[in-house]
């Protein structure tokens, strides 16, 4: 399989942004949910213990939102669902494949005291959820827009509203007849 260099550049873009809104509303979402985890810090306290952890730990999720979302423009068109659906499964498939892990976090990662449990949190795994959702969300539909084809503009989810899957809502109501 090919790669085409421009997709592979623009889906990493938008998995950049993705990570990047995930970094943003974390204050938002720990509010939220009551629980103080936070990857920006569970990254940057892996690499380094200093000051410097929160930059650290911010390049390191923006660089690992920049491979994922490479990794996705590259496969989400053979993804058998609507376009609308790749990329909230993507990120919530990628939480639930890798959240096991966080068992090794709580024991071994370097300031495994300093940081919340995270294997027995309920909060903890409703957070990343909410997290890897709103992800795949910015991600889907950004690598849509920055990769759509040149000679068609970006299809719209307008027909995904219709309730039976057919027609639109205009000619439902009107109970004309085709």
């Amino acid at each position: 399989m090919a790669l085409d260099r421009a997709r592979t550049a623009r889906g990493a873009l938008a998995g950049a942004v993705a990570a990047g809104t995930w970094a943003l509303q974390q204050p938002l979402d720990k509010r939220v949910f009551g629980c103080e985890y936070d990857d920006v810090e569970l990254l940057g306290k892996a690499l380094t213990r200093g000051p410097a952890w929160p930059a650290a730990g911010l390049a390191l999720h923006l660089a690992n939102g920049a491979v994922f979302g490479a990794v996705y423009a590259n496969v989400a068109r053979r993804v058998p669902l609507p376009s609308w659906a790749r990329g909230p499964a993507a990120g919530l498939g990628e939480h639930v494949a890798l959240w096991p892990l966080v068992i090794a976090t709580d024991r071994l990662h370097p300031a495994h005291k300093e940081l919340p449990k995270l294997s027995t949190s309920a909060r903890a795994f409703a957070q990343a959820t909410w997290r890897h959702l709103l992800f795949g969300l910015v991600l889907g539909e950004l690598e849509r827009r920055l990769n759509a084809p040149e000679d068609e503009e970006v299809p719209s989810y307008e027909h995904v509203a219709s309730t039976n899957g057919h027609g639109n809502i205009e000619h439902a109501i009107s109970g004309a007849t085709q």
